[in-house]
């Protein structure tokens, strides 16, 4: 990268359940940006699990998420995180127990 060029920068990232992912790879495959690949890790089944080995890449939009038979993964862009932290600041809190 040239000192003129600008940092590319993701548009969102995903999130992933480990422990519920078989290692089926449909997330990986169909990933539109090729930004998924296998951890070097495995979970207590025994199997490798997608982790975000290119963050710069992600749109997150989710088609992981959607290929996904076990709901282990899904995509969401950093636009949509933030919204939803506001949202959640925003809304009254309700006690433990009511």
């Amino acid at each position: 990268m040239s000192d003129g060029e600008p940092v590319k920068k993701g548009k969102g990232t995903v999130f992933v359940k480990p422990e519920v992912c078989k290692g089926c790879s449909y997330c990986i495959d169909f990933c539109p940006a090729h930004c998924l690949e296998f951890s070097r890790e495995f979970n207590r089944k025994g199997y490798h699990f997608p982790v975000l080995g290119r963050p710069e890449d992600c749109t997150g939009c989710d088609l992981c998420g959607l290929y996904c038979p076990d709901f282990a993964i899904f995509g969401m862009r950093f636009k949509d995180i933030e919204q939803r932290r506001q949202a959640a600041a925003l809304a009254p809190q309700v006690p433990a127990g009511s």
